[in-house]
């Protein structure tokens, strides 16, 4: 029998290299404003209006965003460890070669976000809303996610690696080589947008009695 071959297109990520950033260890972050490498380490910035403010090249160590409002924000070339933030609002943001590194977020408002050249790696989600974002060269790995919207996002090259996802929802998403091979799920709803997932053959056995109800087919 032939071999299979793979004609997944892996997520191209571009490092993320900070060089020549200060410390800031008082930060006075106002909204609107333009920040640019500099280092933040245990800052908090709990409930600040921060709408459309720019973070390039900074580096974030154990920051508290809970329940700060970042709408519309940008990260550009960041590296985001340890993000704390029961509640973290930034819808239409735009995130691009950021590395969140074990993040722990209670509900993440992050709807109608663009997200290019982004790796998040270990960490706990208890929702996490991408619903109509767009999702470029993604990778997602050892994390958490019990809930997981992306409902009317699209996808192209996105990988979740050895994740736990308890409800993932792709209803009307659009979606090119997304890769979930590796990661548990209990349950999927949006069926009928599973074209361009891939999967492996024991995540094909647990979806086979939902593609049988979704498809009225009647196993006997």
């Amino acid at each position: 029998m032939a071999s299979k071959v793979s004609k997944v297109t892996a997520p191209r990520l571009s490092p993320v290299s900070l060089e020549d950033i200060t410390d800031d260890p008082a930060p006075d972050f106002r909204r609107g404003e333009r920040y640019d490498g500099v280092r933040y380490s245990r800052a908090a910035a709990d409930g600040l209006e921060l709408s459309g403010t720019d973070f390039a090249e900074c580096e974030f160590q154990g920051v508290s965003f809970n329940d700060t409002q970042l709408r519309g924000a940008t990260f550009r070339d960041c590296i985001l460890s340890e993000l704390y933030a029961p509640v973290f609002r930034a819808a239409r943001s735009t995130w691009r070669d950021v590395q969140l590194n074990n993040p722990r977020l209670g509900s993440a408002e992050l709807y109608e976000t663009g997200w290019q050249s982004v790796r998040i790696d270990g960490g706990k989600l208890d929702f996490l809303n991408l619903r109509g974002s767009k999702l470029t060269d993604v990778v997602i790995s050892d994390c958490i996610i019990n809930e997981l919207d992306l409902g009317s996002a699209s996808g192209t090259r996105v990988a979740l690696k050895n994740c736990t996802i308890g409800t993932l929802d792709l209803t009307g998403a659009r979606l090119k080589d997304f890769d979930l091979r590796g990661t548990d799920f209990r349950t999927i709803s949006g069926l009928g947008s599973l074209a361009g997932v891939v999967i492996d053959d024991y995540q094909l056995s647990l979806l086979a009695p939902l593609l049988a109800g979704h498809l009225g087919v009647v196993v006997l």
